[in-house]
């Protein structure tokens, strides 16, 4: 089910609300570029786990208008505001790839009404002390985040570029992909519904523009505009070690400085395989036992 929620500021954000419509309340923060319609679980593992799970679109992605300019932080305030419009006062977080980041600002800024937070390939601040942040990253994500730190108008225009490209072939992003892709996500994307997910995905995410694309990418080359060590909740951290778009080690630079977060690194795994974990990810941001400890490295 969809639904509009608008901010103080009036802008629009673009709501999904599946599962079981009683169930513990779970947010799922899509990737870069995503769109609410993004991976998520099975509806009937939805209902059997007994989670009402919320996505929506990031300012400029879909239908949500858009917030030049946002830092990481500003998710935490739209995800109040979506809490507040559904009646929710506590929920999970759980955020994959570009969501990530965003997933961390939610257990910073909103402690109280935060449960427990899961993070799967996610990067880390652009200006993580100590770490090599391109090391390790596929050569199409160097060029993007090299633009970004150049500035807003090169990125723009290349981002811009490329979405057109995929509006009007939504297999063209996967396609531009696919020579960076590992084994292991080669395996994940040849599977068809997954494969028309993802294509369904990035059509609703660029659908009218570039814009959430190109501020995600700013966004996470600037400051974020909170600190990890204020985070008190529980923190998953899950990351493929073969990951080339989101490299390891940047799971690894924040486990470390995230007070109780928990780092589960899979040794053959990549960047989409995160997208057949989020069931279990989901048993563990209910308090359950999951078996990623088995995977933990």
């Amino acid at each position: 089910m969809r639904r509009d929620v608008y901010t103080s500021d009036g802008r629009r954000l673009a709501v999904e609300i599946g599962g079981d419509p009683g169930g513990s309340p779970v947010f799922l923060l899509h990737g870069t570029p995503g769109s609410r319609l993004g991976p998520a679980p099975r509806p009937m593992l939805l209902y059997h786990q007994r989670v009402r799970l919320i996505t929506y679109d990031r300012p400029g992605y879909g239908r949500s208008d858009r917030l030049p300019g946002r830092p990481v932080s500003h998710v935490a305030s739209d995800v109040a505001t979506i809490a507040d419009a559904l009646g929710i006062e506590r929920f999970a977080v759980v955020g994959r790839s570009g969501g990530g980041p965003h997933a961390l600002a939610c257990a910073a800024l909103l402690p109280g009404r935060v449960t427990r937070v899961a993070v799967l390939v996610s990067l880390a601040p652009r200006d993580a002390e100590g770490l090599d942040w391109f090391a390790g990253m596929a050569d199409s994500n160097v060029d993007e985040y090299s633009k970004a730190l150049d500035g807003p108008d090169q990125l723009a225009a290349s981002l811009r570029a490329r979405s057109v490209d995929i509006r009007a072939d939504p297999r063209k992003l996967l396609a531009q992909l696919r020579w960076e892709l590992t084994e292991s996500d080669l395996r994940v994307v040849a599977d068809a519904a997954i494969r028309a997910m993802l294509e369904r995905n990035y059509s609703e995410a660029l659908r009218v523009s570039a814009d959430g694309w190109v501020d995600d990418a700013l966004s996470f080359c600037n400051s974020w505009g909170f600190s990890l060590g204020v985070i008190s909740v529980p923190v998953l951290l899950w990351h493929g070690e073969q990951d080339v778009f989101s490299p390891a080690s940047h799971t690894r630079w924040l486990a470390d400085r995230i007070p109780g977060g928990t780092a589960v690194l899979h040794p053959r795994a990549a960047h989409f395989a995160s997208l057949r974990v989020l069931p279990e990810i989901v048993t563990w941001l209910l308090g359950g036992r999951s078996r990623l400890a088995a995977d933990r490295g």
